[in-house]
């Protein structure tokens, strides 16, 4: 901690901390406090420390750390203005939670004995400083230990000299505003004057974004210190600078989120980059800053509004997804994030890949309806077909691409029987990864990865929206086409599976049918227990394709398509405003 002399005047903060005392108390007050400023990342106290008086907060944030929940994130901000530490004080206990700086804050200190004097000048004092602690613990109460999904200061940092940071935050400043945010600048020309302007700032605007300097450390660690998130900007193609302690300097914070954003030549067709190797977030994305589609999602990013489309497996099901994305386009409601598992993971990466709907359309219809890829039969050995045709066509498809170097963040889901748990991959080629999405026991060979055996990811979560936690920016919506009726219809088990494996005139349901049908059964509870995770659920009804009715593509599309189109008030109101409910449609 820097502290300031004794001497110096401090300005009494208002409203909110000490505004119930009259004013001859808060100049009493005001005459004993020490005022001195905590670096970002820095305790101010721990946990079990002995009292050691009340702190407010001028300018900046703290962050109450409650040791006992099961998360690294802190339960209560301390806002300027607020007051903390008084609990221990009033109660002559030790501390009972930790408190840190979430960014540089200047805070102003009355200590044990100041605050003896001032009870004993001022008694009254005593009972409206513990009516200030009830509203401390209700705010603790009200808090439901927040997200920081959504940043209320954003650290832009250059990799390379190649960025143009002056440019690119401009851009993003610029692409904020169109998404209906405000946002402000600061840069190394603020340096001297951000203890005066940085409260002022995060009053007034939405989103405050620093931009770093590539050649100043000290100026890049001041950034990190004062944002809730981290974007590390990196030119694809291009070294980078020296990163010796930046993972490190982020880290300070546990909650602090560093992200990856690679910024792509405007005329690149296909993104790259190796930099996740060097950098291993779990967010990753690419933008070219000349595209205003790809800073406007960017901005939908960092602003908590990037929409995050989840789609199940189901075989020839999954063609309603078709459907659905051509809805959702049509409505300019914005796909920013995508996932899924079997049929859902092939579209989904369609849609990371920008495919159009004219050419999603031909490429499924050329992958798994224009002819069987499931007609390569061997002796059932591992399963009952090489594989070699569905591999052939995933390759020819999606080409060399890497599920990590998509224009959209993008994964897909398996089942890891090695482990016995779900595998969600955001890494490494996309059609391999998706040829193990897809791979059901028995019918496709399984996978294998590094002593790890993957098969369709339906087997475990056929819709996977539990997935998108850990990279989600805004509202999650599912799209479920794998509702199975139940015994509580009515029917028997074997009425069941004829009707939904068996032609009509066969006696009884094909292995490849059942199959189909085994991978996903088992994952009926985790699906339910995924579908918590989205925040709007979509289920076109699809009782009248089987999931292996590869031939009726075009009504599974018009299924997807009429049922999106249906719910399309309710989804552009729900985009609008926010996930403030989970719906189901």
């Amino acid at each position: 901690m820097t502290e300031l002399p004794r001497s110096w005047h401090i300005p009494f903060p208002t409203p909110n901390a000490f505004e119930r005392l009259d004013s001859e108390t808060r100049s009493s007050i005001e005459g004993e406090l020490v005022w001195f400023s905590i670096l970002g990342g820095q305790f101010l106290y721990r946990a079990n420390d002995p009292p050691n008086g009340i702190f407010m907060v001028l300018t900046g944030c703290l962050g109450v750390v409650v040791l006992t929940i099961s998360s690294d994130e802190p339960a209560l901000l301390v806002q300027a203005g607020e007051i903390v530490g008084e609990y221990a004080v009033l109660l002559g206990r030790p501390q009972l939670t930790s408190c840190m700086a979430i960014r540089d804050t200047s805070v102003a200190w009355l200590t044990n004995e100041s605050f003896d004097r001032i009870v004993q000048k001022h008694p009254a004092s005593l009972f409206k400083l513990t009516a200030e602690l009830v509203d401390a613990m209700s705010r603790a109460m009200m808090f439901r230990h927040r997200s920081f999904t959504t940043p209320k200061t954003l650290a832009l940092i250059p990799l390379n000299q190649g960025i143009g940071i002056d440019r690119f935050s401009r851009k993003i400043i610029a692409a904020i505003s169109k998404v209906g945010q405000k946002a402000a600048l600061v840069d190394y020309s603020h340096a001297d004057s951000l203890s005066d302007i940085g409260q002022t700032l995060e009053n007034k605007f939405d989103l405050v974004v620093y931009a770093a300097d590539s050649a100043d450390w000290s100026w890049t660690e001041t950034c990190i210190r004062q944002a809730d998130r981290v974007l590390l900007l990196a030119s694809a193609g291009e070294s980078s600078i020296d990163d010796a302690g930046l993972l490190n300097e982020i880290n300070k914070l546990p909650w602090r989120r560093a992200e990856l954003v690679i910024v792509q030549s405007d005329r690149t067709c296909a993104p790259s980059g190796p930099w996740l190797k060097r950098f291993p977030v779990p967010f990753v994305c690419h933008v070219r800053p000349e595209n205003d589609a790809d800073m406007m999602r960017l901005a939908r990013y960092v602003t908590g509004q990037a929409v995050a489309v989840v789609l199940s497996g189901g075989g020839a099901r999954g063609f309603a997804h078709i459907g659905a994305i051509k809805a959702l386009r049509q409505a300019n409601i914005p796909i920013d994030i995508v996932g899924g598992t079997s049929m859902g993971a092939v579209i989904a990466a369609g849609v990371a890949l920008e495919w159009d709907d004219k050419e999603m359309y031909e490429r499924v219809y050329d992958g798994f309806v224009k002819s069987n890829p499931l007609n390569d039969y061997t002796i059932p050995v591992v399963a009952l077909v090489k594989g070699r045709n569905v591999e052939r066509r995933l390759r020819k498809h999606f080409s060399e691409n890497r599920a990590e170097d998509l224009w959209r963040p993008f994964f897909a889901v398996a089942s890891n029987l090695t482990s016995g748990k779900i595998a969600v991959m955001r890494q490494g080629e996309l059609w391999r990864i998706l040829r193990a999405s897809i791979a059901v026991p028995g019918l496709l060979p399984p996978v294998t990865n590094v002593n790890e055996i993957l098969v369709d990811g339906g087997l475990m979560d056929n819709l996977p929206c539990d997935a998108m936690d850990p990279i989600r920016h805004g509202p999650v919506i599912g799209i479920d086409v794998t509702r199975y009726g139940t015994l509580s219809d009515g029917r028997s088990m074997h009425n069941l599976i004829r009707r939904l494996l068996m032609p009509a005139n066969y006696s009884g349901p094909s292995i490849v049918s059942l199959l189909l049908r085994a991978a996903t059964v088992s994952s009926d509870i985790q699906t339910m227990m995924s579908r918590d995770h989205a925040d709007l659920i979509l289920a076109p009804p699809m009782d009248t394709i089987e999931v292996r009715d590869w031939h009726k593509i075009d009504d599974a599309i018009e299924h997807g398509y009429r049922c999106t189109m249906e719910r399309i008030e309710a989804l552009e109101k729900f985009v609008t405003n926010g996930a403030s409910q989970r719906t189901a449609a």
